[in-house]
């Protein structure tokens, strides 16, 4: 077994390790981070009979953690990289004749398997950092076990992890045994501080690094959700630290190679290091000096869905596996301090393990690789968590869309020239488009944007970056021009670089259903797939008709562009000739409350152009200006007070009897279309709706029987003693209510009733100003007992009037007494 000048952790755990590996073709090991499995155990397995002339392939999940594992391993045996350890990463690679070691990242391994299927010459592939559970990771140990069980059972898979569910992972394998390393390098205090919700994270993360650098010694690792978090919390940072030997180093994706090896260097001798990082520095990286972790406790991944074609990122909670992560990071090479954002009880309630990419993940690029496999069906591999169903659907429709796989499922010989470039689908189906009419290496470019974050600076415009992709002679910038190069000379590219002018035509190429039309001013726009997207009004490509969308963020109702170009009318109707439809077009305009009738052009949800026509008659019209009625409010519609009073009658007796129709606001304006309608036909607005037209309706909504059931129970108007008819309200809440003079029902000894005299009238008694004097529902009753008090105070207020003793056995009236009597 190789000998290391220090000890690690990890070194316990080697021969139960290699034993294992020399008896099985699986296994997996679990060990804390810091533990030294990442640099440790492929040297080991080197060494091994089984590995004997062939390669190691050591899977990291970013190029940074790659460059990192690679430069040890070759330190450890005091070689250069590309000499027995080598690197192959995105953009450039180190191996040689003599590597025999080779640190890859999981998305170049996947092109690997892909291209040669019985890996010849790998002995064995080892899966670091498993835990993070990324959509290539996945795919890459499916298709390893897929390699393992059919054409290399001699194949060798290792998967390893600080933080994995170990057991899940060992029956995937085929009950493969389970190897951990217990023990830290270091031991590291925990600290929770809480979080102020009411202040930006940037606030309190720049406090916690504050009371740290006075509290503690040495360097500092610190967490932030994002890139955009990073810059406001270090230019916080530089307002508040005086000290002169500080010095502050963001860590993120979207950094040039020279950037992020001076944030992972060791700090100059007297000086202490802040390194502001993302989750690119939460595993597979030790930063020399650092000793102290602040976290703020969140992480932004991306998030697909299905229903709407598009990933956004979303910032969460980490997960506990990912806190124990980053906590580790402090306790690499000396006893640390981790800071935490969150109370400690918040601890419990974290997540334990982070989601799989792959049930949150656009799968076309998955789906497209295991048709490139021979699996038309990605259920069919061996996956730790089944691809879901609805995005598997959306793959699936796009992948035909573009044309790269057939009505079976089966790669197309365009989607073979899809999948032959290191590119998702839809940027690779621009590139093989563009190809074709000499924009490859404007398409290349674009592509390059597109994949490579912050390349070419952080302007909304893609215009914008293209000339500053160009402009730039860093050695990201070159690196990546000469990946697209490669790209556009794959698909036929004869060198010309193309207009960046035309970049939204291209770019249109790849998402058709993100190409947008301005509305309303302000930078809103909308876009073909239906959902709105918005820029800062302030932006100058806010001002613009028309985008091609590359890239948004937030949820689907309120998306913000963060990556667009312009493209005109022209650009889109030649482009989008076959997409393009024409309509006649009836709709309900609630502005006016009318019908409005138009010929469109559309893509998708976009209206191109279009221009009024006459208002149809007809069913559907008639359909569309009732239920636009019934949308704006039942309520609007030109009600008398018969049509209102007939509907409260029905509502009364409906209580008792549910054979009656529901005629309430509610119940009218969700059948709108069955009871309106037909008796509006030939209407244009909700101005020429009439009165017949809604007592017709009415009368078609109660049949004969219950019309006479409802006169018969439910009158409308009581007549008095007197022979004056007075209307019964049915829609007051105690029940139906008469108000008259208590004059006219002198001499009635029963009390008024409805419902075939099963409930009594709610009588509002009247004074003869028609003031009320008394509210009853028992007017034999009042005769007896109150009416000698309301007597004596109405007979000196209204003496012309009548006040008899007795009034039911008193004549009515509706006169005053003569004169002089």
């Amino acid at each position: 077994m190789a000998r290391f000048p220090t000890e690690l952790p990890i070194d316990e755990a080697l021969p139960a390790l290699t034993d294992a590996l020399r008896a099985r073709n699986a296994a997996v090991l679990v060990a804390p981070p810091g533990a030294g499995k990442t640099t440790r155990v492929p040297l080991v397995l080197l060494d091994e009979p089984w590995a004997e002339g062939g390669r190691i392939l050591v899977l990291e999940p970013r190029r940074l953690a790659a460059r990192a594992a690679a430069e040890r391993m070759a330190t450890l045996r005091g070689e250069k990289v590309g000499d027995t350890v080598g690197i192959r990463v995105r953009m450039g690679s180190k191996v040689g004749p003599r590597t025999r070691v080779e640190v890859v990242t999981e998305g170049v391994f996947g092109r690997m398997i892909l291209d040669d299927p019985e890996l010849t010459g790998v002995r064995a592939v080892l899966f670091d950092e498993f835990h993070e559970r990324s959509l290539d990771a996945d795919l890459g140990l499916a298709l390893a076990l897929d390699c393992q069980s059919a054409l290399r059972e001699d194949l060798r898979l290792l998967v390893m992890s600080a933080t994995l569910d170990g057991a899940r992972v060992a029956a995937l394998l085929g009950d493969a045994p389970v190897i951990a390393s217990e023990g830290r390098a270091y031991p590291v205090e925990t600290r929770y501080l809480g979080r102020d919700t009411r202040r930006r994270i940037e606030e309190e993360v720049a406090a916690a690094v504050l009371r740290a650098l006075r509290a503690e010694t040495g360097s500092m690792l610190v967490f932030l959700p994002g890139q955009a978090e990073i810059r406001r919390t270090e230019a916080l940072l530089r307002e508040r630290i005086d000290d002169h030997d500080v010095d502050l180093a963001p860590l993120y994706g979207a950094m040039d190679q020279r950037a992020q090896d001076l944030a992972v260097a060791p700090a100059r001798p007297g000086r202490r290091k802040i390194v502001l990082a993302t989750s690119i520095a939460e595993t597979s990286l030790t930063i020399e000096g650092v000793r102290v972790v602040v976290d703020s406790g969140l992480a932004r991944v991306p998030r697909f869905e299905p229903s709407i074609g598009l990933t956004r990122l979303e910032t969460v909670r980490v997960s506990r596996a990912a806190a124990d992560q980053r906590r580790g990071r402090a306790g690499r090479t000396e006893p640390g301090v981790c800071y935490r954002l969150w109370e400690e009880a918040g601890t419990g309630a974290l997540e334990a393990f982070s989601r799989p990419e792959i049930l949150s993940a656009d799968l076309s690029g998955l789906v497209l690789d295991c048709a490139a496999w021979g699996v038309t069906d990605p259920r069919r591999l061996a996956f730790l968590d089944p691809p879901p169903e609805p995005a598997l659907k959306e793959a699936v429709a796009l992948l035909r869309e573009i044309d790269a796989l057939d009505a079976d499922g089966r790669l197309t010989d365009e989607g073979r020239a899809i999948r032959a470039l290191p590119l998702p689908p839809r940027l690779a189906r621009m590139l093989v488009d563009a190809g074709r009419r000499g924009q490859a290496r404007l398409a290349g470019d674009i592509a390059a944007i597109v994949t490579e974050r912050g390349l070419g600076g952080d302007s909304t415009s893609l215009v914008d970056r293209l000339h500053a992709l160009r402009r730039d002679r860093s050695r990201r910038a070159e690196e990546m021009r000469r990946l697209a190069r490669g790209w556009a000379e794959a698909v036929g590219g004869d060198g010309d670089p193309g207009d960046p002018a035309q970049a939204g035509a291209v770019l249109a190429l790849a998402y058709p259903d993100r190409v947008a039309k301005a509305r309303g001013g302000q930078g809103a726009f909308l876009m073909a797939n239906g959902r709105g997207a918005a820029l800062e009004p302030g932006d100058p490509l806010a001002r613009e008709p028309f985008l091609a969308i590359a890239e948004i963020a937030g949820g689907a109702a309120s998306a913000r562009v963060l990556l667009a170009a312009p493209i005109a009318l022209e650009e889109i109707e030649a482009e989008f000739a076959g997409r393009i439809e024409t309509r006649e077009e009836v709709a309900f305009d609630r502005a006016a409350a009318a019908l409005r009738a138009r010929r469109a052009r559309r893509l998708g949800a976009l209206v191109l152009a279009d221009r009024t026509l006459p208002t149809p008659e007809g069913p559907e019209a008639a359909r569309l200006l009732a239920e636009g009625v019934a949308a704006l409010g039942v309520h609007r519609l030109p009600w008398t007070r018969a049509q209102l009073q007939l509907r409260a009658r029905v509502a009364f007796l409906r209580r008792a009897d549910p054979s009656f129709p529901d005629l309430s606001d509610a119940a009218l304006a969700a059948a709108a279309a069955a009871w309106l309608a037909p008796f509006v036909e030939g209407r244009a607005s909700l101005a020429a709706i009439t009165t017949d037209d809604l007592g017709q309706a009415l009368a078609a909504l109660l049949p004969w029987d219950l019309a006479r059931r409802l006169d018969a129970e439910c009158p409308t108007h009581f007549e008095a003693p007197t022979g004056q008819r007075h209307a019964i309200d049915y829609e007051a809440e105690g029940g139906p209510v008469l108000a008259v003079r208590v004059q006219e029902l002198f001499g009635l000894r029963d009390h008024p009733a409805v419902a075939g005299g099963r409930l009594p009238l709610v009588l509002h008694l009247l004074s003869p100003a028609h003031r009320p004097i008394q509210i009853t529902r028992d007017l034999p009753g009042f005769w007896r007992g109150s009416w000698a008090a309301v007597k004596a105070e109405m007979k000196g207020r209204y003496p012309r009037h009548p006040w008899p003793d007795d009034p039911a056995s008193a004549a009515p009236t509706t006169r005053a007494k003569p004169r002089g009597t």
